[in-house]
């Protein structure tokens, strides 16, 4: 059951870095800081890798074709989704957002009903019944700003339906690689995703919001903190992954919802109304009883 402990640990690491990389926003941009996630998180993804190798010396990796098409694909879904939760977050609230993302367990439930011809069970279906109507009463745009809450939930869909797609991709990209080392496996895929990703946002950004690199660097001492836990945070949730199915390790994750309220409610002064309370606990109940069999 390591899988349930690092899940759990990945949780709180999570809403940290969130937290921190929504602090870098204002000045570097979404973008920027999404690039902040991956690119100072770098160093010590590394760090880890390198130790877990140590101790593994009977590994044996396998880098095949469905290795790369998961990192890749996860990568890029994890920069689109990373994006779209930092929009939701400056529009709609550090708490709301981090609910928000949780969509994309119905959002996964019901694309591989409609794709791939998933059955589903009773008590699954009234999870995505329940979690999407706790979603509507999450995104019901408020009278004063409809245009903006409409965005604000949109970008939060977005965001989970990205995550849903990473999620599967580095599961697979785990599996592939050293399925009798899962540790090692998740860590040697970190790497590669975190590398891939720093690249391809410098590029972009160097090209088309050079001053958002700039900011990047001078706040550095911030960034190198978000590096650090978006790193363990990602170290756990790919360790994760490569031990049980991403719907169960995406429910477990759920307990980052209220620890996501008590950051908002603290550091940036969010006061949840009773609606908000009752959309996000219909959402969390909703996605626990979609991966129940």
């Amino acid at each position: 059951m390591l899988w349930i402990i690092m899940t759990a640990a990945a949780a709180p690491l999570q809403v940290a870095r969130n937290a921190l990389q929504r602090g870098l926003v204002g000045d570097a941009g979404p973008w920027g800081a999404t690039l902040v996630r991956f690119l100072f998180g770098l160093p010590f993804s590394l760090a880890m890798f390198a130790v877990v190798a140590v101790l593994t010396p009977d590994a044996h990796p396998d880098p095949s074709a469905r290795f790369w098409l998961g990192s890749i694909v996860g990568g890029l879904a994890q920069i689109t989704a990373t994006g779209a939760l930092l929009m939701t977050m400056h529009r709609a609230g550090f708490a709301v957002a981090t609910v928000m993302q949780q969509s994309s367990l119905p959002l996964g439930a019901i694309i591989g009903w409609l794709v791939l011809g998933d059955a589903l069970p009773a008590a699954a279906w009234a999870g995505v019944a329940l979690a999407t109507a706790g979603l509507a009463i999450l995104s019901w745009p408020k009278r004063a700003d409809v245009k903006g809450s409409l965005a604000g939930a949109g970008y939060g869909l977005a965001s989970g339906a990205a995550f849903a797609v990473a999620l599967n991709g580095y599961r697979q990209a785990g599996l592939a690689f050293e399925p009798a080392h899962p540790i090692f496996s998740a860590l040697a895929g970190l790497v590669i995703a975190q590398t891939c990703q720093s690249i391809l946002l410098l590029i972009l950004l160097a090209v088309l919001r050079p001053q958002s690199l700039r900011a990047v660097a001078a706040s550095w001492r911030l960034s190198l903190s978000a590096g650090f836990f978006g790193s363990a945070a990602s170290a756990c949730w790919f360790g994760a992954l490569a031990m049980a199915p991403a719907g169960q390790v995406r429910a477990v994750g759920v307990i980052e919802a209220p620890i996501a309220a008590a950051v908002g409610r603290r550091l940036f002064r969010e006061k949840l109304s009773l609606r908000q309370w009752l959309g996000g606990a219909l959402t969390v109940v909703g996605v626990v009883l979609t991966v129940l069999r």
